[in-house]
């Protein structure tokens, strides 16, 4: 089984993009960030008429997460995160996909740190960790994938001394996402490929791409049950260089079957 998390940086804008990806690579789960795109305008038979289920979780112009699913049922479990009402950002989506739980996020920006967007940030953060922490009791497979806007370590930036005061890599944010991992979670791609240079982000400015000037943000968490059937994890970067596409690049793992 392929899962794969691309944050697509507008489904509408970018559907051309997303569906020759998931016609040259047909993952079987895909989880979906930044569809800055209300309920009623996902592209949901365009998805269908790719072979694809989907569930998502709208918002007009901003953030936005869905869970596609080939030849598999979804059954919806959770849509948005508990400890704020107010909150009415769609960031977090999760479900039930071929026997495996599948939570989807986009975890806040944060920027201009410090500041009231860094501390919706952090807070997120810590509901986001709290839920993950219940979902460790369960005795199912869970995965928990998407674009996190989060650094781990020096290793996953390009000249790490240039983002020191960015919300993605400031000290905090480094330490919620440790904290969040030494739960009981793998980084997958970490897991895999302890020592090398693998970047999932790269922006439009300055041929950032061009230069692989990039950051690893877009993560793979996975609880003990998932992390034994645990068997490839890549970047396929090079949907990074194809024209009108996202400033992410797909991020996939491979899984054994039961």
């Amino acid at each position: 089984m392929k899962i794969a998390t691309y944050n697509v940086n507008g489904v509408n804008g970018r559907l051309p993009v997303l569906l020759r990806w998931l016609e040259e690579e047909k993952p079987d789960i895909v989880c979906l960030q930044e569809l800055k795109a209300p309920q009623e305008k996902f592209p949901e038979q365009a998805i269908k008429d790719a072979g694809y289920n989907a569930i998502w979780h709208g918002q007009k112009s901003w953030n936005g997460v869905a869970i596609l699913a080939r030849n598999l049922e979804i059954k919806e479990t959770r849509r948005g995160l508990d400890g704020d009402p107010e909150d009415l950002h769609s960031r977090y989506i999760e479900a039930f996909v071929g026997g495996i739980v599948v939570g989807c996020l986009y975890l806040p920006n944060g920027n201009p740190a410090p500041g009231p967007k860094y501390d919706y940030k952090l807070s997120w953060f810590e509901r986001f960790s709290k839920h993950a922490l219940a979902l460790l009791e369960y005795d199912l497979p869970v995965v928990l994938t998407g674009d996190y806007n989060a650094i781990p370590t020096e290793f996953d930036v390009y000249k790490p001394e240039r983002w020191v005061e960015d919300a993605l890599f400031r000290p905090e944010t480094r330490e919620a996402f440790k904290n969040l991992v030494a739960q009981g979670w793998t980084d997958a791609i970490r897991k895999l490929h302890p020592n090398d240079k693998i970047y999932t982000f790269w922006d439009y400015f300055r041929n950032a791409y061009g230069r692989d000037a990039g950051l690893r943000i877009d993560h793979f968490l996975l609880n003990p049950q998932l992390e034994k059937r645990l068997l490839k994890a890549g970047v396929d970067r090079h949907v990074r260089g194809w024209e009108k596409t996202s400033d992410h690049a797909p991020v996939w793992i491979e899984l054994k079957d039961l």
